[in-house]
């Protein structure tokens, strides 16, 4: 009797070859077969560390935490950099009238800084063009005068802009052995603007604090750094119009030395046009000069130590006369 064909077990037909998903699997391109698992786990842990290293050198600062001593005044960048200034653009502190009392204060708190003692944060607020920034300047370079180069201060500016770096710029100094003074001209905030939130933080309330080795500096023509229209803002979409204000008039508080400095008087004004022409060896009859000088303020609208300079330059360039120390 004829054997009959044998059944699949699941009653369709016959049964595929067991020999054929085989063969198939075998004419299959190497290329396309999958890698080995732990291979590819290594390629990637050694690409992400080629990464890691390129980024660290491109991130890494341009002044490391103990090579300060190249320069004794630096500009920060948000990136992280720390730009040597050899040469900083400075008047002589002697050369400052109209300002003695808040130069005294100014002095006495960065040498006492200085010397490792406890000293304030300042905020220089006032009429403009009076030697705000010229004299934190000057205070820097007298300080330094006589003192041994390990001892001496640094003197590093930090533009308005970058305020939200802050934090970042405190760490790198946090662990130097010198002394820092961070400085920020004309210092102020308009609109919604938030960083003043991160110069809070760094002055007193964070947890880190500021550095002991640190010391802030600030100019304004702001006493409370703060345009009237935002605290206004502030006051009336508050529920509690007083809390509001408070916020914002708290970040000056912080500062624990207030310098005003005022609009000067014409003798004052005369004292530094003469003060500067001494100092430069502009050779010029007193009464005309005085004449002059009076003219050049009154075109201005306004008398300061600034139109004093802005005169003064104009004069030597009219009589040939270089502004360099006699």
């Amino acid at each position: 009797m004829p054997k009959k064909p044998s059944k699949s077990p699941a009653g369709k037909g016959p049964r595929t070859p067991a020999t054929k998903p085989a063969q198939v699997a075998a004419k299959r391109p190497k290329a396309v077969s999958k890698a080995d698992p732990g291979l590819s786990q290594d390629r990637i842990v050694r690409a992400l560390e080629t990464i890691a290293v390129h980024l660290a050198a491109q991130g890494k600062p341009a002044v490391a935490r103990e090579s300060f001593k190249q320069a004794d005044a630096y500009v920060w960048h948000p990136d992280g950099r720390l730009a040597a200034v050899l040469r900083v653009s400075r008047v002589e502190l002697f050369l400052l009238k109209g300002v003695d009392r808040m130069r005294d204060i100014l002095m006495e708190n960065s040498e006492r800084f200085a010397n490792g003692l406890p000293a304030n944060n300042a905020l220089l607020w006032g009429a403009r063009g009076m030697g705000k920034s010229s004299l934190v300047k000057a205070a820097h370079a007298s300080i330094n005068g006589d003192r041994k180069p390990a001892d001496k201060l640094k003197l590093i500016e930090i533009h308005r802009e970058d305020i939200e770096s802050l934090p970042a710029l405190m760490e790198q100094l946090r662990a130097s052995s010198f002394r820092f003074i961070v400085f920020c001209d004309d210092l102020s905030f308009d609109g919604n603007d938030a960083s003043y939130k991160s110069l809070k933080a760094v002055l007193e309330g964070g947890i880190e604090g500021r550095p002991e080795n640190v010391i802030l500096y600030a100019t304004s023509n702001r006493r409370h750094l703060l345009a009237r229209e935002m605290i206004e803002n502030e006051r009336s979409t508050a529920i509690n119009p007083g809390e509001a204000v408070e916020e914002k008039v708290s970040l000056s508080d912080r500062f624990g030395l207030w310098l005003g400095f005022h609009r000067c008087s014409q003798d004052e004004y005369l004292a530094m046009v003469r003060g500067y022409c001494n100092h430069f060896g502009i050779k010029v009859d007193d009464e005309a000069l005085e004449r002059e000088a009076l003219e050049w303020s009154t075109t201005r609208g306004s008398r300061s130590g600034r139109v004093a300079w802005q005169f003064v330059q104009e004069l030597a360039g009219r009589l040939g006369v270089k502004l360099t120390a006699t």
